[in-house]
């Protein structure tokens, strides 16, 4: 299915969300301690990479992971995500009147890959749950238990978000993935996946050691995030949207979140980049390459052309979307 950026970010809607962001960057950040950090993949020094709104990104000399360094302490996070004017008008507004357009161009089709990659992988030992770390607006629970006879199972923290999933007739944890029981989660086979969240984590070390420490063994682990390898954020550098401080941090890529995940008990079944907007963000922000040659392309290629580059960007692991299966060894 063929995408824009523009039919799940409009514009406009999405322009006012930077906007109060920026504001709340200040707001909330500006007079906080910040700690330094190393890799959140590999654990090794920085160098610059750049900076945004306050924030500064470094790469790592080693695995090419981009991260925020020095980084603002979890509790300003915390406050951040709870009290935010700019978190309100993406869980309200923003969503809201995007919702419609997103299920039919993201939930839809990211329902029908998780779907194949649970087929593929699962054998003769059938999963039997679902369980969605920030399962949002439930539109992916909805949609998986469409094509799938499967049940969900929401973990959502947010007061309101849990209520709209319960709303949906979704079963929902309201805990962060942190505070999860063993009683909490059923002792079937499960598949975890969490959408867009990885890139948010204040600590993915800790976020991922929860995860495995939930799993029981061959249960699966199926997760989108942003890879620092795409074209359009190597491209666009702080002019890429997707480098969007306090909420991006982290931005590994197939193989130093591989050497993540491998490093902390799991093992790496598939690391992908099946990303279809990267040349349409980078069509859209022509201006802001920082490349001759690729603006050249950009101005030279056909639309089909510019299809056939994208198609070839994420089969090569280079797109921003980044998706990832893992189980527990």
């Amino acid at each position: 299915m063929k995408i824009k950026e523009e039919e799940i970010r409009p514009k406009k809607i999405f322009d006012e969300y930077l906007k109060l962001t920026s504001i709340d960057t200040v707001t909330f950040f500006k007079n906080v301690n910040k700690e330094e950090v190393n890799c959140p993949a590999c654990n090794k020094k920085g160098k610059f990479w750049a900076n945004k709104q306050g924030f500064t990104y470094q790469e790592c000399s080693d695995c090419l992971s981009i991260y925020v360094n020095p980084r603002p302490p979890l509790s300003a996070f915390n406050n951040y995500y709870r009290d935010s004017p700019s978190t309100k008008f993406w869980a309200t507004t923003f969503y809201k009147e995007t919702e419609n357009s997103r299920r039919e161009k993201l939930w839809k089709p990211k329902a029908q890959m998780i779907k194949d990659r649970i087929l593929k992988y699962q054998k003769n030992n059938p999963v039997n749950f679902i369980i969605d770390i920030g399962g949002g607006y439930g539109v992916f629970d909805q949609e998986i238990s469409k094509i799938m006879e499967i049940g969900t199972i929401v973990i959502e923290p947010s007061v309101h978000l849990a209520e709209i999933c319960r709303n949906k007739d979704l079963i929902v944890i309201e805990k962060f993935m942190e505070n999860i029981l063993p009683h909490d989660i059923p002792t079937a086979r499960k598949c975890y996946v969490s959408f867009e969240l990885f890139e948010h984590l204040h600590n993915p070390k800790a976020f991922l050691e929860t995860v495995y420490n939930n799993m029981n063994s061959e249960d699966f682990f199926i997760f989108t995030t942003l890879s620092g390898m795409g074209i359009d954020i190597q491209l666009l550098g702080p002019n890429s949207n997707a480098l969007s401080p306090p909420h991006h941090l982290n931005f590994l890529n197939p193989k130093s979140v591989s050497k993540l995940l491998e490093d902390n008990g799991f093992e790496v079944l598939e690391a992908i980049t099946p990303g279809k907007l990267d040349m349409d963000i980078l069509k859209k922000n022509k201006e802001f390459i920082n490349e001759p040659y690729w603006k050249n392309i950009i101005n030279y290629s056909s639309e089909l052309e510019l299809d056939n580059i994208q198609n070839f960007i994420a089969k090569s692991g280079l797109s921003s979307h980044m998706m990832i299966t893992c189980t527990k060894k």
